[in-house]
């Protein structure tokens, strides 16, 4: 039976088909949520207003496109600013850079997994949704080889496969649960990691 006091965040990447999913998990996460919320999703480069604001309508908790080196903070959310990659750094610090693309993407979710899970290690929980490319699926791996909890939203339910299909070719996920499941299980987490 897996523990999940130990847990101190979540990281969350999507890319085509992933907005609703997004969207119902932010909708399920109550007020008084204790863990900060990591997103990274591909979006259009050149929209850089109304994405966040979208995700604030349905999300009970405050989510923000930080600037570099904010800090992260329990019961809040971060979304990786548009053409920004956005990395996690020792002391629990947002970094952002316009390095290279990475799997034809910026922000790229394999670099906000990766640090991620280099920084929060075995207490952190790693989301992959639907997506058309295969960013990501390194990266939760990346997760699970640290000791983090792995969840793959499962393809029969994704609007596009590609990117959750990318991840359970290289690993065996935790869980592979619908975005209902999903959300109930983020809602769940509330009662665990107080």
């Amino acid at each position: 039976m897996q523990d999940f006091s130990k847990f101190k965040a979540i990281v969350i990447g999507g890319s085509a088909g992933s907005f609703p999913i997004i969207s119902k998990i932010l909708e399920s996460i109550p007020a008084d949520f204790h863990l900060p919320v990591i997103l990274c999703l591909h979006r259009l480069k050149h929209i850089k207003h109304g994405f966040v604001e979208a995700l604030n309508i349905k999300s009970a908790i405050n989510i923000i496109e930080p600037d570099d080196k904010t800090m992260i903070k329990p019961g809040m959310g971060y979304l990786a600013p548009a053409n920004y990659h956005m990395f996690v750094e020792l002391g629990y610090n947002i970094a952002l850079s316009t390095e290279e693309m990475l799997n034809f993407s910026r922000p790229s979710i394999d670099l906000t997994f990766d640090t991620a899970s280099y920084v929060y290690k075995e207490k952190l929980i790693g989301i992959i949704l639907s997506g058309a490319n295969k960013d990501g699926a390194e990266g939760l791996l990346k997760i699970k080889q640290r000791g983090g909890f792995t969840i793959v939203q499962d393809i029969n339910e994704a609007t596009v496969k590609t990117m959750p299909e990318s991840a359970l070719k290289l690993f065996n996920p935790d869980l592979i649960l619908t975005s209902d499941e999903i959300a109930n299980f983020v809602n769940n987490l509330k009662n665990d990691c107080q």
